[in-house]
């Protein structure tokens, strides 16, 4: 990536732009290959969520990620470039589209901000293989033709622009001072909400009774010796007589989840990803990675003292332990054949939700600067949170049991930069959100002890919470 000094090109004056984006352009010309013109402007407190909300179209993509409690969240939409990948190699073949690139982007302004430069956004599905008719590729990237993001109590807008040798910098200028004008002062467009139609059709993806014998067959599995933990899921469809809003709904489960990350990937034909999840796959921020386990579940109590009680009998019950070191693991034995040295919390921690607490132990690693962080997320996923141990018997079991293919949920949805920094989280307590129908999942860990009747309860309480907010 190439930065032009900023005293050379001024980028909130007309005729600075255009000659900014002039010099974009002749770059374009000597060898025949369109740059990428990325602007960054720090501009007047704006809510991310609410500036997609109000410029929403459903066959644009778009891409939102929040953690509500840290005040930090990262918008984009419509696309200037993207890309889809498959196999085993998608991790590998991402990262070389996104560096080739990178060698194309000639950026200006401020990229120190807050999320300053340019972002990739993209998502990763659970299979390397997705069926014809699915959502979401098995790996979807793009490059946005705007972001905006919030943290810190600073604000940050960029505007990304392909510009071709035949391009007409003066007016590729007018449309990012237009653009920026709406940035600085954005008039969030307040839609009037009707009342929303009850949901009336209601059913789970497969038989009656199939979750209970999956797991039974998954046990005798276990027993047998071909894995130590799998996870299973569930699938729930909803339908009704107008269109859901996707972004209502994700910014219901925000309000109703503000501890969790909140996320949505649209695909650019009509159909979103959405989910408030509590699992950080991985975060990178300068050469430091911090990754996390989380498996192990209880519900929450009705008053303080109950819920210190469940809480207490977390902390102290032997499957759940088992199931988050089966976790803790599993991680750490993939960062250390990357050759990282990661750390681990000597003992998990309580991660209480509204209607859920889980046992969390953070892990944390330097990484090398040759380390890209799509590297460390093809070693990761999928942790036996949302897979198995061990991962490729499990995952292969998976496949066999289910009922429904899981296209993104269980897969990654997040970002990375031009300096090497991102973030994915692991999309779960998720819904498939696709005009007046709707697709929601929940899953559970499996391991020795398990009970067939009390995992489908465990996935039964976080289906409830998605509920909500598709009211």
């Amino acid at each position: 990536m190439l930065r032009v000094p900023e005293q050379r090109f001024p980028r909130t004056e007309p005729d600075a732009l255009a000659r900014f984006l002039g010099f974009c352009r002749d770059e374009a010309r000597s060898d025949g290959r369109p740059r990428l013109g990325s602007i960054s402007l720090e501009v007047r407190h704006i809510d991310p969520l609410a500036v997609l909300q109000s410029i929403y179209e459903p066959h644009e993509l778009h891409f939102y990620l929040e953690q509500p409690a840290a005040g930090a969240a990262l918008a984009g939409a419509d696309v200037v470039e993207a890309a889809t990948f498959s196999g085993p190699g998608r991790f590998a073949a991402m990262r070389g589209w996104a560096e080739e690139a990178l060698t194309r982007v000639i950026a200006v302004g401020d990229l120190e901000a807050p999320r300053g430069g340019p972002h990739f956004f993209a998502g990763f599905a659970f299979a390397n293989t997705a069926p014809k008719d699915a959502a979401f590729a098995p790996a979807t990237v793009f490059l946005p033709r705007w972001q905006v993001a919030a943290g810190g109590g600073r604000y940050t807008a960029v505007a990304n622009v392909r510009v071709t040798p035949e391009a007409d910098p003066a007016e590729l200028a007018r449309r990012v001072l237009t653009a920026h004008a709406k940035f600085s002062a954005f008039p969030y467009n307040i839609r009037p909400h009707a009342a929303e139609p009850a949901v009336f059709s209601l059913g789970e993806a497969g038989e009656r009774g199939w979750f209970e014998a999956a797991v039974a067959d998954a046990l005798g599995r276990i027993r047998a010796g071909a894995y130590r933990k799998i996870v299973l899921a569930r699938a729930f469809d909803l339908e009704r007589r107008r269109p859901f809003q996707p972004l209502d709904a994700l910014n219901r489960l925000r309000e109703h989840f503000p501890g969790c990350h909140s996320f949505s990937l649209a695909n650019g034909r009509g159909q979103s990803f959405i989910g408030a999840t509590p699992e950080r796959l991985l975060r990178v921020a300068g050469r430091a990675l911090h990754t996390e386990a989380i498996a192990g579940s209880a519900p929450r109590g009705r008053s303080a003292p109950e819920d210190a009680l469940l809480g207490r009998a977390l902390l102290g019950r032997e499957k759940e332990l088992h199931e988050h070191q089966v976790v803790i693991e599993s991680i750490v034995r993939r960062l250390r054949g990357l050759g990282l040295k990661p750390e681990s919390a000597a003992r998990p921690r309580l991660l209480p939700l509204p209607n859920v607490q889980h046992l969390c132990s953070p892990v944390s690693a330097e990484l090398p600067d040759q380390m890209h962080l799509l590297e460390v997320l093809a070693a990761l996923h999928p942790t036996p949170a949302v897979g198995g141990q061990p991962r490729e018997a499990a995952v292969a079991d998976i496949s066999r049991l289910e009922r429904f293919d899981r296209g993104l949920y269980a897969g990654a949805v997040g970002w990375f930069n031009h300096a090497g920094d991102g973030e994915f989280v692991v999309a779960i307590r998720s819904a498939l959100m696709d005009g007046p129908r709707a697709r929601l999942y929940a899953g559970a860990g499996i391991v020795e002890g398990s009970d067939p009747a009390e995992e489908k309860a465990e996935t039964d309480l976080k289906f409830r919470a998605l509920l909500d907010a598709m009211r």
